[in-house]
């Protein structure tokens, strides 16, 4: 028999650093938290959580499309904004044989193949153990969310990388807007980061979980440069997207919790109003 314990958050499941994430502090929050209840006590919990992330991801889109845009209007195609040319220009001469090895070796770590496979790996190791669904929603929606965003910035936008002149391998044939590398990383690394500072009891290792998860997104992003890879404004978009993408996560995540029995998950019972409560 599973001990209730195991199977219900505890407090520190809840807690990033004094901050109880089912405490909503603004007007806002505790409406929309309100509004998320009632969906949850008709459909359950987890469910509920499913259909945030949805509404979420749907909006993180919809707003990549508004933003390329906008970008496409402010900036040229061929790397011509007032930002880009001086950074390019420094991070050259940044470039000695061991940074730019190191840059490629994060290309490599942080790329197409080994992401997925981190989001996949990560997300099964959380269900082996914890033998919980909302772990595995948040990562896999995390690395969809965020693909999508990638894919549709880059059709849109179609924007040229510097010319190979100005770059090192590896190189890439893919449009430069935006920086997939940087959002991808900003947005699994920081849900990993999340869920990991969620299950320390201390703040001390939630800080430096959390610090590395952030320091790492911004060593990816300007790797991105210095191999000439990307233009800094791609990059800057991927961290701006990305942190945007992380914060609705969170935030449906907080819901989740917050519809959640002190004592067991609101999805592991009948929605109220069922028969099996009316009887």
């Amino acid at each position: 028999m599973t001990d209730a314990a195991s199977t219900s958050p505890t407090p520190h499941d809840r807690r990033i650093g004094r901050r109880d994430l089912t405490e909503w502090r603004s007007r806002a929050g505790r409406r929309l938290a309100s509004r998320h209840q009632r969906v949850a006590d008709r459909i359950g919990a987890r469910r509920a959580l499913v259909a945030t992330l949805a509404v979420g991801g749907s909006i993180a889109v919809a707003a990549t499309a508004g933003a390329a845009y906008i970008y496409d209007g402010v900036t040229g195609k061929d790397g011509i904004a007032s930002l880009d040319r001086p950074v390019l220009e420094r991070a050259k001469r940044l470039r000695s044989p061991v940074a730019d090895g190191a840059a490629a070796g994060i290309a490599h770590v942080f790329g197409p193949v080994a992401m997925p496979a981190l989001t996949i790996g990560s997300a099964v190791a959380f269900a082996v153990r914890e033998r919980r669904a909302s772990p595995v929603v948040l990562l896999v929606a995390a690395g969809a969310g965020s693909l999508a965003m990638t894919l549709v910035g880059k059709d849109l936008i179609k924007r040229n990388r510097p010319h190979r002149r100005d770059a090192i391998p590896p190189f890439e044939k893919s449009p430069s807007f935006p920086s997939g590398h940087t959002l991808n990383a900003t947005t699994i690394l920081g849900v990993l980061a999340y869920l990991f500072a969620l299950r320390q009891r201390d703040d001390g290792p939630q800080a430096v979980v959390i610090g590395a998860a952030a320091g790492t997104a911004v060593t990816v992003g300007l790797s991105r440069v210095l191999l000439g890879a990307h233009w800094f404004t791609d990059v800057a978009v991927g961290w701006v997207t990305g942190a945007g993408w992380l914060s609705l996560i969170i935030t449906s995540h907080r819901l989740y919790l917050s519809a959640q029995d002190d004592e067991h998950p609101r999805e592991d019972r009948e929605p109220i109003g069922s028969p099996a409560q009316a009887g």
